[in-house]
């Protein structure tokens, strides 16, 4: 859908770049210029930040994700004491 009608900008945009590291909503306007022209879209692209922000993965969990993909994980069995 189109949040920003001055500029085009759609919610897609809005969570594209989310995804690519956009933390803070005047970063967003700086980025995208949504909500810096009329000022009308500014509740509705701001929701949609916040809802694409709540969504992002936290960096612990991209890692996590990234690590398990890299290094299969296979069940330890038991395991025989160490020798003196």
């Amino acid at each position: 859908m189109i949040v920003c009608v001055c500029h085009r900008v759609s919610d897609r945009d809005i969570e594209r770049e989310v995804r690519h590291g956009c933390t803070t909503f005047e970063d967003l306007q700086d980025e995208l210029r949504v909500a810096t022209a009329c000022g009308c879209c500014a509740e509705c692209a701001r929701d949609t930040f916040d809802a694409a922000l709540a969504c992002r993965p936290t960096v612990g969990e991209t890692l996590a994700a990234k690590v398990a993909r890299v290094i299969p994980i296979a069940p330890l069995g038991p395991v025989a004491p160490l020798a003196a």
